[in-house]
């Protein structure tokens, strides 16, 4: 099959567009742009995707303008609602309406009931990880320290919603190494402008700007423990696949999502208070013995969720759905629309 993904944001492309390679597909990356009908015409794929909320489609004429490309062609479209469920009517549902897509995978199960309203097929597909991205490396000395956390501090986000779940599980996390006088790197963006969010101000060294997404690994495999924010119970952030792929030694939250699928104390730790994440730290700084147990059990427990499984699932949903057609010869596309000869499946 030739698959398109109408994107080119780094966090994006090192991620799903490889599951789809990894299981012997043509596969292309594009931001949608004044000629993308004619990228659509030249690559002549067999299924459209389109994902998260970025540069790539974060208005609603570059919205619509990626609808007509993808409908004049009739290939079936895709919209991977990575958003969900806290920009659902703010951004994931008018996007829908726009690009009307033949079907959306959203990361929040309960959405599913949004979208069902909305009479659009929809099915749950979580985020995942690349092994040829996310995979554990040597420890580099640039990289050591106690603890790590790479994420942004979205201190808009804290303006308007300080109660927001993501900031109560960064303090719970974060709080007692700063309390403790441990060394922390905090890599993202606008942690300079929160540093009085925590209860023991950020030194200046803590802060150590951006890192490029194919990097994260080095730190997640650099530092004795990676700290781990959730945003909800109910759902995972893509960087705890990310790290435990990596071999990071995970403190994270202890919510119903981590425990669906991880069992603490063998793939990671969890914590539910300040005091518990103390207690962590006390422990496991005296059991390296341990700490490496859970970082070598933390790489098998991501296994199953790498985005092969995950383009797998997905090429599952659609066939069962009649979005796409198995079989040999046409074009692979329901209705028999779009171009290009039907290269057989991967069964």
């Amino acid at each position: 099959m030739r698959i398109l993904f109408l994107e080119n944001h780094p966090m994006w492309v090192h991620g799903l567009p490889n599951g789809f390679r990894q299981l012997g597909h043509q596969v292309k990356t594009y931001f949608p742009d004044a000629n993308t009908k004619r990228a659509i015409d030249l690559f002549r794929p067999h299924l459209v995707i389109v994902m998260g909320w970025t540069p790539a489609n974060d208005t609603a004429e570059k919205q619509l303008r990626i609808s007509k490309a993808v409908r004049k062609s009739g290939v079936p479209l895709v919209y991977w609602a990575t958003e969900d469920p806290g920009y659902h009517r703010k951004f994931s549902r008018p996007l829908v309406r726009r690009i009307k897509p033949d079907f959306v995978f959203t990361i929040h199960r309960p959405t599913l009931k949004e979208y069902r309203k909305m009479r659009i097929p929809a099915a749950h597909l979580d985020f995942g990880y690349d092994p040829g991205i996310h995979k554990r490396v040597a420890a580099i000395k640039k990289y050591r320290s106690t603890a790590a956390l790479v994420a942004n501090g979205y201190i808009q986000l804290y303006r308007q919603k300080p109660g927001h779940f993501r900031f109560k599980s960064l303090r719970t996390l974060v709080n007692p190494f700063l309390a403790n006088g441990l060394d922390v790197a905090l890599y993202g963006r606008y942690w300079n402008k929160m540093r009085g969010f925590f209860r023991t101000r950020l030194p200046q060294e803590s802060i150590r700007g951006c890192i490029p997404y194919p990097k994260a690994n080095k730190v997640y495999s650099s530092v004795k423990f990676v700290i781990c924010p959730q945003n909800a119970g109910d759902r995972l952030t893509q960087r705890t696949y990310e790290i435990l792929a990596s071999g990071g030694l995970i403190v994270t939250n202890d919510t119903p999502e981590i425990r669906r699928w991880f069992r603490p104390g063998r793939d990671l730790l969890v914590t539910s208070s300040e005091k518990m994440t103390r207690s962590l730290i006390r422990k496991y700084a005296r059991q390296p013995g341990a700490c490496e147990r859970i970082r070598r059990n933390a790489v098998r427990a991501a296994a199953p969720h790498a985005y092969v499984h995950r383009a797998q699932y997905i090429l599952r949903v659609l066939r069962k759905r009649g979005i796409l057609q198995r079989g040999r010869g046409g074009t692979g596309l329901r209705n028999g629309r779009g171009a290009g000869p039907q290269e057989g499946w991967i069964r």
